[in-house]
């Protein structure tokens, strides 16, 4: 059966010449975007009593945020204490003077979290600008069980051991201990005259691994910057060890689509990076069709929540010590399906971007963090601009610029027609 496709490259009828204006009684509020998200990618001991200072980086801005908070890897009911929001200082824990603020839920400062939840804050107060580090402190009065985290942050946070009465401090005296992990919080949202949001959904390299820590400089950063004049957010559903087509690190790519990608706030595309770890994990994958039925799934599931997907294709990872030429040969077949399979809305073809034009089963030296699976700060860039041209259509266009300017609006449906895979020029 045919399938009705979403294309990035169609005009909005959201203005069109002779249509006339629908009568308005007053200014609507601005629509909520996504504006940093991380995937819960397993569970932590929790600390009780303890007060952690997460430190997130947005990717758009607004005059209102609210946090998301999970509870859905937990095994016992989570009792947040109190949960604020500040603007980060110049550096560590301390928060920029005059932004602390208090999160409430339903108007109460505490909230117990149900086993396998996630529970969104409501709306607080405070203006945001494009890029900013936030602080999301959240205080455990008690031990709520394995704590829902996120491993890979590549980010300090902070921890006051003694937490009681300094979730609000401005000053991060209190937060003496350093973690390289997220608790509990999972996503960052915001009110404001944005576009909506690009959920980058995938694995170890989109979670970053290899790039610098504490810079910010992982793909979806590197694509957050250069979507931010369009108004476009970016979010984070990488999780390193994560697998397509069953549970790895974290659940497997179709069972967490949903939470991860298609019920964040204001989401405009799906940009899908995943398949990797099936090829070199244990058991390996060798089935090239099941790849292709997964990634089917996705897009179809994407697509019946009106959000196109682009597909990108999977990078070399020769001289990693999981590489066979079995697992090369799968990896070629996959790609082939990712570029000319018809499924995808466009491709990103992050393979030809990076690899070494020498030897193709390798990442460009130049690239390469030294695991040969990777990438470093000038890989990502140069994923995020393959990523980019891919949701332009092209070098020649800038059809983001065509994208829905408010939540209610989704891409028209038009004819199918193969995705063109796009790739910057490699240096």
């Amino acid at each position: 059966m045919a399938t009705v496709r979403r294309v990035l490259t169609v005009l909005l009828l959201t203005v069109l010449p002779g249509t006339a204006a629908p009568a308005v009684a007053g200014p609507a509020k601005p629509p909520w975007t996504g504006s940093w998200e991380t995937a819960p990618s397993g569970t932590t001991p929790a600390l009780p009593g303890a007060a952690v200072r997460n430190v997130v980086h947005l990717s758009v801005g607004g005059s209102a945020v609210r946090v998301r908070l999970s509870n859905r890897l937990g095994t016992a009911p989570l009792t947040l204490g109190a949960v604020t929001v500040a603007l980060r200082g110049t550096s560590g824990a301390d928060a920029a003077p005059g932004t602390m603020r208090t999160a409430t839920f339903r108007g109460a400062t505490g909230v117990t979290v149900p086993v396998g939840r996630d529970i969104v804050s409501d709306p607080v107060p405070l203006t945001v600008a494009p890029g900013a580090d936030l602080l999301v402190t959240v205080y455990t009065p008690g031990d709520s069980g394995p704590a829902t985290h996120h491993r890979t942050a590549l980010q300090t946070s902070y921890v006051a051991r003694a937490g009681a009465g300094r979730a609000a401090d401005e000053a991060g005296t209190a937060y003496t201990r350093k973690i390289s992990t997220w608790y509990y919080v999972t996503g960052v949202d915001v009110q404001g005259p944005t576009r909506g949001s690009v959920v980058a959904f995938g694995d170890s390299l989109t979670d970053g691994n290899g790039s610098t820590p504490n810079a910010n400089h992982r793909w979806p950063d590197r694509l957050a910057e250069q979507l931010r004049p369009e108004r476009l957010g970016v979010l984070n559903a990488g999780i390193a060890g994560n697998r397509l087509l069953r549970d790895g690190t974290g659940p497997g790519a179709l069972a967490r689509l949903d939470p991860d990608a298609l019920d964040r706030a204001g989401v405009r595309a799906l940009v899908v990076f995943e398949g990797i770890n099936d090829i070199k994990g244990t058991p390996e994958a060798f089935d090239a069709a099941a790849y292709a039925g997964a990634y089917r799934t996705l897009v179809a599931r994407a697509h019946a929540r009106g959000i196109p997907v682009v597909g990108v294709t999977l990078t070399p990872y020769g001289g990693y010590p999981a590489h066979t030429a079995a697992g090369e040969a799968v990896r070629q077949r996959v790609n082939a399906f990712i570029r000319t399979g018809g499924v995808f809305d466009a491709v990103a073809d992050a393979d030809a971007a990076v690899r070494d034009p020498a030897d193709p089963t390798r990442i460009l030296p130049g690239y390469d963090p030294g695991d040969h699976l990777h990438f470093n700060d000038a890989g990502m860039t140069a994923v995020a601009d393959t990523v980019r041209l891919a949701l332009s259509g092209g070098p020649a266009g800038h059809l983001v610029h065509y994208w829905p300017a408010h939540s209610g609006h989704r891409p028209p449906a038009t004819a199918h027609r193969p995705a063109r895979p796009v790739t910057p020029t490699p240096p």
